[in-house]
């Protein structure tokens, strides 16, 4: 059914033991992670042949983080190899009204010194029907923002359809850099992906009537974002997901699609959060899912929405729901009942 092909950064999670706060913790709890391979894992869990991309240090730690992709029947072979450092964030879940908080240690990395050299663009992109990235990347060290554009360059030249996930991160860079990075590369981009603040972060569109503190949306302002990108950046598609935060522990999902002129809007999904980070990754692989599959657009955003609401009520960062198990929910087995 096709080959993605995943470039990003792999880091290891270290969280306090349920809701402890950092200040509470005497041990952590271990995981490997990254946007990218997220979304690979999602895939890989729904049978779709995937490939990660990075560079890693040469050492145990690193060994252990492809380990875990492996386990998960993620390809691994054009990893590349150099410098000293695996990222880290540490992440403190937050409950009720205490916000959860993520702490980053990721310079000097071994990705963030990546350079164009590590990567032999034409022999990773053999077979691949599909390239992911986002905007995590290019932030990550110099040379990044030209290993991206040479990547997306062999792939737009390849016929491969390539999708990007905004994903800003304060942390890692500001709007005006973001902005001047991230504007260059949506040429080559077919099918965007991004939340509600993404679009205005990144590419300056504004949203309209929107708070994301407040809890509400105005969905008509998305509209209005889709079509500004799509007249701008001429993408194929453009999706966002909509997350109303009405507490660190529930929040209301729902997602919205535009393609060929129309815009096709998801459920809305009231979820009880047992762990937020990867909800975005689980709604990017649902997304590239559907479209692999050619569902039609509505089922497309359902089946993104379903697979992303799922994931949220997972620990740790990877969705490891069956298309079975979204298919459900997207029918309406909401319920939680024990299945025997």
């Amino acid at each position: 059914m096709g080959k993605v092909v995943g470039f990003g950064d792999m880091l290891v999670r270290l969280s306090p033991p349920g809701y402890q706060r950092f200040l509470q913790a005497a041990s952590f709890d271990v995981n490997y992670t990254g946007a990218e391979a997220n979304v690979l894992v999602g895939l890989s869990n729904n049978g779709i042949d995937t490939e990660f991309v990075t560079r890693l240090p040469d050492n145990a730690i690193s060994a252990c983080a492809v380990s875990m992709l492996k386990r998960f029947s993620v390809g691994t072979s054009h990893i590349a190899y150099g410098g000293n450092r695996l990222g880290v964030f540490y992440c403190e879940k937050g409950a009720s009204q205490r916000p959860s908080k993520i702490v980053y240690d990721r310079k000097y990395t071994a990705i963030s010194e990546a350079k164009p050299t590590d990567f032999n663009w034409d022999n990773i992109f053999q077979g691949a029907d599909w390239f992911h990235f986002t905007g995590i990347t290019p932030a990550l060290g110099e040379h990044l923002p030209q290993v991206v554009e040479e990547a997306c360059q062999k792939a737009h030249a390849a016929g491969i359809t390539i999708s990007c996930d905004l994903n800003y991160r304060s942390a890692l860079w500001s709007e005006e850099k973001a902005q001047s990075v991230m504007k260059n590369l949506m040429q080559y981009v077919d099918i965007l992906i991004g939340n509600e603040e993404d679009a205005c972060k990144v590419l300056g569109a504004v949203p309209g009537n929107t708070d994301v503190n407040s809890g509400k949306l105005d969905y008509s302002g998305y509209v209005s974002i889709a079509e500004q990108l799509i007249n701008t950046y001429h993408f194929k598609k453009v999706a966002f997901s909509l997350r109303e935060s009405i507490s660190a522990s529930d929040n209301n999902w729902s997602a919205m699609l535009f393609s060929d002129g129309k815009c096709f809007q998801s459920k809305k999904y009231s979820i009880h959060l047992i762990d937020r980070v990867g909800g975005g990754d689980s709604f990017a692989a649902g997304l590239i899912y559907g479209l692999m599959k050619a569902f039609d657009p509505q089922t497309v955003i359902e089946y993104a929405t379903a697979a992303a609401c799922l994931k949220q009520t997972m620990e740790m960062d990877f969705n490891l729901s069956t298309e079975d198990e979204i298919f459900r929910l997207m029918g309406g087995d909401s319920s939680g009942r024990i299945q025997r």
